[in-house]
């Protein structure tokens, strides 16, 4: 076993691109290969050097190291030692080595949820602020039965009834972070152009529960709803679309668990961006439309007024 003078280690954030899905948890593999990275990199060890030393192939490490692939435990131990981790480092990895072996709960509704829409449920399940920006509909998060089912009847006739069925209890199944206790649920903040408000779906009853159900939850201590009116003119945001912005609390070890990453949702798949030009960008759109939406009490007034005014 070579030896090394023990590295002071701290695990900043990698800037990491896009990984594809399987069927173990994403988030802590992600977590588990940029620590592993990170300890690596200040042992002054290549990754060849690591893999000979782990008697593995240099491809196998590389994606464990890029969260590609789940790693056993015991790979884990021996890279610890490797690197000379501090037992409470190693005792961090070991724990993310094993939950990374598990899947997550979204994975037991099978075809419902799309691979490429899997690593943003996890990403969502640990993040601390999810802000969200929508023209066109109101998010999977707020909907509630009656408007997430009539999109589906809508927009995805193509579906039998029982995966539509599937498909909107995947979606109910989701809001449940909002109300939960540990871990804390994330601050979620929305921001809804006016026109979401007076697009109608199919039954008048259903919009009008719809708008009683945003003015109920954005009550809640972690929910803010805001509204960016008509008359504010066209915002930077036109041009970006909707997106959301994910932040994510500390790790274990201090530094962030996940790096702040946008989410752009498109009809076949999604685009994932953490570069540090890409975040700033959107947080330039994200300060534009903050300057511009109403209040959170104005917005109530208004989802009321137009609850009364179009779908009463």
């Amino acid at each position: 076993m070579l030896h090394r003078r023990r590295p002071v280690v701290s695990f900043q954030p990698e800037r990491c691109c896009t990984v594809r899905e399987t069927n173990s948890s994403t988030v802590p593999r992600r977590q588990l290969g940029r620590l592993l990275t990170q300890l690596r990199e200040d042992a002054r060890l290549s990754i060849e050097a690591a893999a000979g030393e782990l008697d593995c192939s240099r491809q196998k490490l590389w994606r464990i190291e890029r969260g590609l692939t789940a790693a056993k435990t015991p790979d884990v131990r021996v890279l610890c030692e490797l690197y000379r981790a501090t037992p409470d480092q190693t005792s961090v990895l070991l724990g993310l080595a094993e939950v990374s072996r598990a899947e997550g709960w979204w994975h037991a509704h099978g075809s419902a949820v799309p691979a490429w829409f899997s690593l943003y449920v996890g990403l969502e399940n640990v993040a601390s602020s999810i802000r969200h920006y929508n023209a066109e509909l109101v998010p999977g998060l707020l909907q509630t039965p009656g408007y997430a089912t009539a999109l589906f009847q809508h927009n995805r006739p193509e579906l039998g009834e029982e995966e539509q069925k599937r498909a909107v209890s995947f979606r109910l199944q989701r809001q449940g972070l909002l109300a939960r206790r540990l871990p804390p649920a994330p601050a979620l903040t929305v921001i809804l152009s006016e026109a979401v408000l007076r697009r109608p779906v199919p039954g008048r009853s259903v919009m009008a529960d719809q708008l009683r159900h945003l003015a109920a939850v954005g009550e809640r201590h972690n929910i803010t709803i805001r509204v960016l009116p008509l008359a504010a003119g066209p915002p930077l945001a036109a041009e970006a679309g909707t997106f959301v912005l994910l932040d994510f609390p500390p790790s274990a070890l201090g530094s962030p668990s996940e790096p702040p990453t946008v989410y752009v949702e498109g009809l076949t798949g999604a685009l994932y961006l953490d570069q540090p030009a890409e975040i700033a960008a959107y947080e330039r759109v994200w300060k534009g439309l903050d300057s511009l939406a109403l209040d959170a009490g104005q917005s109530t007034e208004l989802i009321d007024a137009i609850r009364g005014e179009c779908h009463a």
